[in-house]
């Protein structure tokens, strides 16, 4: 009976020795040791990656926007967020607002997965721009789920400028009372309207958020911030093209990478120019 015993124990421990931590994963190990740490590898399909752009616009930078987009695709984040001012716009000239638009959406489409528009102050700044906004994208505030996480789309130019209206508030009221159960929420908006003296709209809205895990991201300033109000996080991020001053160590061209976490976001700041192709010192 010993015999059997242990001939049932080396033989479960053969199997297991021979089975890698992931089914997908095909490995040889060893019962006495091998050369890594664990097998457990980092891919719950619960989890997932998406990008965030800043500001183009506001003294754009020609070339910096679209490398960041090249960038992306080397990347490949699911989706790509983006906090607004994505034209210099600032005009009621519908032929030059609707050539601004058709660059940078020659631009984005270059991109190899979805896109998430967001109007800043230079995307929407007066009635004419508006109505170009909603012929061209529809709907200047937005939400949608993936993965049970809830995606908020604010519009803080709702009407120009800086607030949100009365029927936007409403509409997120509906989607916060209707989505109580999600894993996270995430927030973007174009100006910090938490900052100071909150503009109408957001003291009505903010209240709504208390009881549920968020993260919220704005732009507008064109300095990278970070804040944390009742363990929530707020980010401003800097400029992904857009006016710099270069002598500020917190303005900076970069793209936002998260990571939805079994507890939560993970989230790193990638400078567009530290992303290099495979050939960055290819010789002729």
């Amino acid at each position: 009976m010993k015999l059997l015993k242990d001939f049932i124990i080396i033989f479960l421990a053969i199997i297991v020795a021979g089975c890698a931590a992931d089914s997908n994963l095909t490995i040889d190990t060893s019962p006495t040791a091998n050369p890594w740490t664990h097998l457990n590898l980092y891919n719950n399909p619960e989890n997932f990656q998406f990008a965030v752009v800043s500001d183009r616009t506001g003294g754009h930078r020609p070339g910096v926007f679209a490398s960041a987009i090249d960038k992306l695709n080397l990347l490949k984040p699911e989706f790509v967020m983006c906090i607004g001012d994505l034209i210099e716009g600032y005009t009621e000239d519908v032929n030059e607002l609707n050539t601004e638009w058709d660059e940078f959406d020659a631009i984005v489409d270059k991109l190899q997965m979805p896109f998430f528009y967001l109007p800043g102050n230079h995307d929407i700044s007066n009635q004419a721009m508006a109505q170009i906004w909603q012929k061209r994208l529809g709907r200047s505030y937005y939400h949608f789920l993936y993965r049970n996480v809830l995606f908020l789309c604010l519009n803080t130019e709702d009407p120009p400028s800086s607030r949100i209206s009365d029927r936007q508030v409403k509409y997120f009221r509906d989607v916060l009372k209707s989505n109580k159960n999600v894993r996270w929420t995430f927030v973007f908006m174009h100006k910090p309207i938490w900052k100071g003296r909150s503009i109408p709209g957001w003291r009505q809205l903010r209240p709504l958020l208390k009881d549920r895990p968020y993260t919220v991201f704005a732009g507008h300033e064109h300095h990278y911030q970070k804040s944390v109000s009742n363990d929530r996080s707020y980010y401003v991020l800097a400029t992904t093209g857009g006016e710099m001053e270069e002598d500020d160590k917190c303005r900076l061209d970069h793209v936002v990478w998260i990571t939805m976490a079994d507890k939560g976001p993970q989230i790193a700041n990638l400078r567009i120019d530290a992303v290099l192709t495979d050939e960055p010192c290819l010789q002729n």
